[in-house]
């Protein structure tokens, strides 16, 4: 182990770790793993020897890297005390981040790094804001001590005619049914978690929870779910609306399997056992037996309802499969087309990955104080890459006409958002799977030219 790693090592060890689980914005999602700087690992920086180069990076975005809540962020306080890195902070507003890049590299004003989210690739690398990270991997350090091997699968999947643009350094924010297993309890039902670990959880097991649960209402009418519950259904099929070769994209809204999801949504609607009433929380009067959302919003659902025994388990998976398919979010920075630092930005980029992957006792010990033991081993577990796979669907990244919400109405929203949502609601111009994928289809077709091209 060379010098850098002892003082990397060292700074790690001696960081004051804060981890947020509470909050769903942006800026607290990226800034998640911080640190106050302290006597020892400003003693332990002054021994590394700094890397050559300009290791001063402009970061446009609508959220800060450099401060949280006042403290220093973790990957941040390795990137200057070890190798003596600054990031320069330009910020832009939620909606206008593409744009905004577009107007500062037309003007020849050098941006290097840029926050990886829904609409960057492939639409941003089709419009050449971005430049590819394969130069770089000895910065990253991708051979070092398997910094990276759980990880480099998921990599693979962007690779775009051979080369990298986006190496998450992290997954997050899996959807997940939040449940309460009093309610389960009392209504005599099997344990989800339960039937998760013995391998039993699968859509069917879903659906007759569901059954039972809607035929034993009195007064109340029950619900079988609700949340944002079409994005994950349709992951858990571990299939496609855009399929991706690495070298072009194809149409897949005729696959079986999502043709299955949807028959699972719709047979909700018509049933009325979707509850389409907006919450950031599971409701603890009980109406409806599951709330499906990313796990943000687990700390709040605790918070709220500490007395319903709330557990959490992944959207089962479909009958007969082999493992769990998941939604959740990749967490990666872009290097910018004109950046001369894709050396600094590679490097930045490993010290976002030395501290997710060297500060998982702080982080567990900052989560307990808003979710159980329990509820976080079983996230962790959610996210295990040997157990799941992680569903990336490229339409979420393209134009505003394949992802975009619009009004939140069938006219304005983009394709994905309406093959997610509208055999969940009433009002809709198509109440079944075969109008809604004809007329979606060759909006996709016409769409995927562009890509291809």
């Amino acid at each position: 182990m060379n010098n850098n790693w002892r003082a990397i090592s060292a700074l790690i060890a001696s960081a004051a770790v804060m981890i947020s689980t509470a909050s769903c914005s942006e800026k607290n999602k990226k800034t998640s793993l911080e640190t106050k700087p302290t006597e020892s690992t400003t003693q332990t920086s002054q021994n590394v020897s700094k890397p050559t180069g300009n290791m001063e990076i402009t970061w446009l975005a609508d959220y800060d890297l450099n401060r949280s809540e006042g403290e220093r962020p973790t990957a941040l306080a390795i990137f200057e005390d070890v190798y003596g890195g600054k990031i320069n902070y330009v910020q832009t507003s939620p909606g206008n981040k593409l744009s905004k890049l577009e107007e500062m590299l037309a003007a020849g004003e050098e941006v290097d790094m840029f926050p990886y989210e829904d609409g960057v690739f492939p639409e941003g690398t089709s419009r050449n804001l971005f430049q590819p990270l394969d130069p770089y991997y000895e910065e990253l350090g991708m051979d070092d001590d398997g910094l990276w091997d759980d990880i480099k699968d998921i990599a693979e999947k962007f690779t775009y005619k051979g080369k990298h643009y986006v190496i998450p350094y992290a997954l997050s924010e899996p959807y997940l049914l939040t449940y309460s297993r009093a309610l389960f309890r009392s209504e005599g039902l099997d344990d989800p978690y339960t039937l998760y670990k013995d391998g039993k959880w699968d859509w069917n097991a879903f659906t007759d929870m569901i059954n039972k649960f809607s035929e034993s209402e009195s007064t109340t009418h029950h619900f079988g779910i609700s949340g944002f519950y079409g994005e994950a259904i349709l992951a858990s099929t571990g299939h496609t609306v855009i399929n991706f070769d690495g070298n072009s994209f194809t149409n897949n809204i005729g696959d079986p399997f999502i043709e299955s999801a949807e028959a699972v949504m719709n047979n909700l609607r018509v049933r009325w056992l979707y509850n389409s009433y907006w919450s950031d929380m599971y409701l603890h009067d009980q109406n409806a037996l599951f709330y499906c959302s990313r796990d943000w919003s687990l700390p709040i659902s605790q918070k709220y309802n500490a007395d319903y025994d709330l557990m959490v388990v992944p959207f089962p998976k479909t009958p007969g499969a082999d493992k769990n398919y998941i939604n959740c979010k990749a967490n990666a920075r872009m290097l910018v087309s004109n950046s001369s630092k894709g050396s600094a930005v590679a490097t930045y980029l490993k010290c976002e990955r030395l501290a997710v992957t060297e500060l998982k006792d702080s982080a567990k010990e900052r989560a307990l104080k808003g979710i159980t033991e329990e509820q976080y081993n079983a996230i962790q577990e959610y996210l295990d890459l040997s157990k799941v796979d992680p569903v990336i669907d490229f339409g979420y990244g393209m134009s505003s006409r394949m992802y975009g919400n619009g009004y939140y109405t069938f006219d304005t929203r983009g394709v994905m958002d309406n093959i997610t949502s509208v055999l969940l609601e009433s009002g809709n111009p198509y109440s079944d799977w075969e109008g809604l994928r004809n007329s979606l289809s060759p909006i996709i077709d016409e769409e995927l030219t562009k890509y291809n091209n």
